[in-house]
């Protein structure tokens, strides 16, 4: 796929230098200097900047005194233009006189100002903003979010119980008890864009906004391959059968750590039997019918929200560039 790499939070070329992470008289060093800087996420939202439409990634110094807030060591994220990069989570602190009602909801759209942090410096939804960052903060902000996600759900070895070690600047966590070592989990989901004729196979899921259809996904199970997988999960949850499948372009999806797999799959069956217990409704939908959804003049269909792997697969799909 020609734009397969355009994708958010892909595309960006960071340096992540993993050949510092475990020397530690280098990272000291860099911790040292001048332009190093670092990013700030908290309760998983990174720290922004700039008019709603253009946002900016702040990137911190390591002396400022907002990181007195974090807990635990920042991570190292690599460097951009030789200057090292890390990221600080201050999840621990806690503003005062905010609703966080819709915290970590489907589209949260409060924002949270640290009073020690300048003017128009707020904390954001990644998935609200995601679209109005560059290539670079987006991926910045997003590795980061998916690194404090995993550290702060696998604390203990799942091996023996104990209470792991952070090591590697980050990313991995041994166990001092059993010697296991442990690395960030991605899970593989496979998205896929299947096709028979002129029309394309969507669904949606219980809880989605009104009107909103997306591509069928699902997880690749242990032992089976991605073809297999797109198979399997479309006649599970749509009852269509799929017969020649092709990759397309791959997307990092923190939410909380997902590797999405966009696939194409060439239906072979057209009846539709959904698994209520897996989706909501599923449709053929015609090309003329989903270019009607992208200009927002469909009467009954949403199409996915802009960001996602979803709608880089439909928009290029309508604009015929797949290949």
């Amino acid at each position: 796929m020609r734009h397969a790499e355009e994708v958010t939070f892909g595309g960006s070329a960071l340096d992540r230098a993993a050949e510092l992470r475990g020397d530690i008289p280098a990272l000291a060093a860099a911790m040292q200097m001048p332009d190093t800087r670092t990013v700030v996420l908290w309760q998983g939202k990174p720290l922004v900047s700039g008019e709603e439409g253009a946002l900016d990634l702040v990137r911190l110094p390591l002396d400022h005194h907002v990181l007195a807030e974090a807990r635990q060591a920042p991570i190292f994220m690599g460097r951009e233009d030789g200057a090292a990069r890390f990221a600080h989570d201050i999840s621990a602190w806690q503003p005062e006189n905010v609703d966080l009602t819709n915290l970590g909801a489907f589209a949260d759209p409060s924002e949270q100002m640290h009073p020690s942090l300048a003017p128009g410096e707020r904390f954001a939804e990644l998935r609200r903003v995601m679209t109005a960052l560059s290539p670079r903060d987006a991926e910045l902000a997003a590795s980061a979010k998916a690194i404090f996600a995993w550290h702060g759900g696998h604390g203990f070895c799942a091996k023996c119980g104990a209470a792991s070690d952070v090591m590697q600047a980050g990313w991995q966590r041994i166990c001092p008890a059993c010697g296991t070592h442990h690395f960030p989990r991605t899970d593989p989901v496979v998205i896929m864009l299947i096709l028979r004729g002129n029309s394309v196979l969507l669904g949606r899921s219980p809880g989605w906004p009104t009107g909103m259809y997306s591509c069928l996904a699902g997880f690749v199970e242990p032992g089976e391959t991605i073809e297999a997988a797109v198979r399997r999960e479309v006649f599970e949850e749509a009852g269509v059968q799929v017969g020649a499948v092709s990759y397309l372009a791959s997307q990092p999806w923190p939410f909380p750590a997902s590797l999405m797999i966009g696939c194409r799959g060439e239906a072979i069956s057209e009846e539709i039997t959904i698994d209520p217990v897996e989706i909501e409704e599923a449709r053929w939908v015609s090309r003329e019918e989903l270019a009607l959804a992208f200009a927002g003049e469909h009467a009954e269909i949403l199409p996915a929200r802009n960001g996602a792997i979803a709608h880089f697969l439909l928009r290029n799909w309508l604009a015929d560039t797949l290949e």
